[in-house]
């Protein structure tokens, strides 16, 4: 068989080497940087200098053969030439010019074996680069946020002193059959902590705003969900319990106190090490259960006297315009009964919240606490108000409250501002606090 024969891919694969450059942001850089600094790269030093003029055979042969307007009368290289004998080639034209064909490979025989050498070579590595290159499974979805807010919080060193925060994310979720997802969830942040909780408290404290992770990007969760039957069962690291319940809550909070519909302990039960599952019964009837154990904070091993372990249940129902969860938990200290609730009336706000009862074994009075929220579409935004408990009190405390109205307007797809304010008692002066957040949902 006639060297031409062995050519039939090479366009293909010059196409290839061509866009290479073209798609460098979907491979390794270090790769392609290596490649680009290799001896392997086809160039014009592998080939004949001399040209094809007008009234050479082999200039007359292609032109007659091909369509080509390289052939217009102006001289071509042998490399212009041997890839327009190859193009010929492939396009199954030459099959029926064999006699030329022949005579042509032969003369451009240097030409077409250097190039078919190095395009191989050139497929070669992009396969290597490509095997190890991103999961064709995995999904990457990120946001950034900025807070820039003014804080009164009763003649501190901090007060009404104005703070700027940022929060950056980002999660990978890789599915390995089709029905599972491992997640994996990075983050950074620069939020400050007081030594006091209660006084001289930043607007990103008092709002939660991000992780106080010193500019460092760390893993905040790690957990894997898969399907068992009609269960969807979840395990990993830093999850919550509940994350496969149903919860019914919907108020858009922006104090950190207020959030989870005041049911922390209970519908939206936390947790470390954790154990989730959760299935739907048809009809809006949802039930979860899950387990959780600190392990990975204190270090006193799982489900001991020692450790600090989570049990807990939610049930659910939901219909077109309302939802509701009932959630009962048991930790170490203390048992919870929580509810959440939502409505949507026919052309009015979203009515949402929650309660919180709780029972702590180192007392004999019980502790309640609830949190209440309005939400509705305002413009192109959406405009929210909420208060609540702080947290959950016995009928001898005295209930300290915070409250806060945001507003949230996406300035397009992908880019969202929300300026808040908010009041959140003290025993001493009350927390008032005012900024904006602005979100990169990427």
């Amino acid at each position: 068989m006639k060297l031409f024969q062995k050519l039939i891919a090479a366009p293909a694969l010059i196409s290839l080497a061509s866009g290479f450059a073209i798609n460098a942001a979907e491979i390794n850089s270090t790769d392609l940087s290596d490649y680009s600094n290799s001896n392997d790269l086809v160039s014009l030093g592998d080939f004949k200098s001399d040209t094809l003029f007008p009234g050479d055979w082999a200039y007359d042969s292609l032109k007659d053969l091909t369509n080509s307007p390289k052939f217009n009368g102006n001289s071509v290289s042998r490399l212009e030439a041997a890839a327009e004998l190859s193009n010929l080639i492939a396009g199954g034209e030459g099959l029926m010019n064999g006699a030329a064909i022949d005579r042509l490979s032969d003369e451009l025989g240097s030409e077409l074996a250097i190039m078919k050498g190095r395009v191989d070579g050139l497929e070669a590595r992009v396969n290597g680069i490509e095997a190890g290159s991103f999961s064709e499974t995995t999904t990457f979805k990120g946001v950034g946020e900025f807070l820039i807010g003014a804080s009164s919080n009763g003649g501190t060193d901090s007060d009404e002193a104005v703070m700027a925060h940022y929060h950056y994310s980002f999660d990978l979720n890789t599915s390995f059959t089709g029905e599972d997802k491992l997640n994996v969830e990075i983050s950074s942040g620069n939020q400050i902590t007081s030594a006091n909780s209660d006084t001289g408290r930043t607007v990103g404290e008092v709002l939660d705003f991000g992780e106080p992770a010193s500019d460092a990007l760390r893993i905040e969760d790690i957990n894997y969900t898969f399907p068992v039957g009609e269960w969807k069962l979840s395990v990993g690291e830093s999850m919550d319990a509940s994350k496969n319940w149903p919860n019914a809550c919907a108020v858009n909070n922006i104090v950190d106190a207020l959030g989870d519909c005041g049911a922390a302990n209970s519908v939206d039960l936390s947790g470390d090490i954790s154990f989730s599952a959760g299935r739907s019964f048809g009809d809006g009837w949802d039930v979860g259960i899950g387990v959780s154990a600190n392990d990975g904070e204190t270090a006193k091993g799982m489900f001991t006297k020692e450790g600090a372990d989570y049990y807990g249940a939610a049930l659910g129902y939901s219909s077109d315009n309302y939802a509701v969860t009932l959630a009962y938990s048991d930790k170490d200290n203390a048992s919870y009964w929580g509810a959440t609730a939502a409505y949507t009336p026919d052309g009015f706000p979203t009515i949402s919240g929650g309660v919180e009862f709780g029972n702590p074994e180192s007392s004999s009075e019980n502790t309640t606490q609830y949190v209440v929220g309005l939400s509705s579409d305002l413009g192109e935004g959406n405009l929210s108000a909420s208060l609540g408990t702080k947290s959950g009190y016995t009928d001898s405390q005295t209930e300290l409250y915070a409250y806060d109205v945001s507003y949230s307007y996406p300035l397009n797809d992908a880019m969202t501002i929300t300026p808040f304010v908010y009041v959140v008692e003290q025993t001493g002066d009350d927390d008032t606090g005012i900024g904006v957040i602005t979100s990169f949902k990427f």
